[in-house]
């Protein structure tokens, strides 16, 4: 099994940034991909940012060239840097892995944009 450990969540305020980090641990191995999903109260969960074992990303509408995706493949981990942070990008964040059959998630992050 697998199991992904999430940081970096809190309180910031309009315009600051925050680091959230996801480290995995279990029997995972060779090719998969990892992002970040991200959930509102009354709202579907949806993708901010996935990156593939290659490097390459894709990045939610609304985030793009605020948020960064990165990875580190020797120790299974990935790092969404997020900067100048609105209102709207409160919610809960998830990390997430998908390695061949399975999704695996983590227990959440929360990420709250206040004055």
């Amino acid at each position: 099994q697998v199991q992904l450990v999430e940081s970096g969540g809190g309180l910031v305020q309009p315009g600051g940034s925050l680091r959230l980090s996801c480290a995995a641990s279990g029997s995972i191995f060779g090719i998969y991909a990892m992002g970040w999903y991200r959930q509102a109260p009354g709202k579907q969960r949806e993708l901010v940012a996935r990156i593939t074992n290659g490097g390459n990303t894709n990045y939610e509408d609304s985030v793009k060239g605020r948020f960064t995706i990165s990875r580190d493949n020797a120790k299974n981990t990935v790092v969404l840097q997020m900067n100048s942070l609105k209102p709207e990008d409160t919610a809960v964040y998830y990390c997430n892995l998908a390695f061949l059959k399975s999704i695996y998630w983590g227990q959440g992050t929360q990420v709250t944009v206040s004055s």
